[in-house]
């Protein structure tokens, strides 16, 4: 039997994930490394903006966490990246280490 796996499946293995990333939205400024991780990469927003069709100023909003993501757009960052989406989220535990 080929059972393909669904977004829903994809949440709910992440539901940890994201709780702490709502719970770190409502307690830091910072609450995703998308900057990060296009800096390591040495990746541009406008390409990051490009390959998602959003606009500059929608992308720089996330970039300097004015906005957040949708969880939608959260894992198709993730993939254009080539990181797992726990790496795109900033929780309590790794800013103390």
């Amino acid at each position: 039997m080929n059972k393909s796996i669904s977004f829903f499946d994809i949440g709910l293995n992440h539901f940890n994930y994201l709780a702490t990333f709502k719970k770190s939205c409502s307690k830091n400024k910072n609450m995703n490394r998308i900057k990060e991780v296009l800096d390591k990469k040495g990746l541009k927003q406008t390409w990051l903006a490009e390959q998602l069709g959003k606009s500059y100023n929608m992308v720089n909003g996330y970039v300097k966490n004015r906005r957040q993501p949708k969880l939608e757009i959260l894992f198709e960052i993730a993939k254009l990246l080539e990181v797992n989406v726990k790496d795109l989220i900033q929780d309590d535990e790794n800013k103390k280490g």
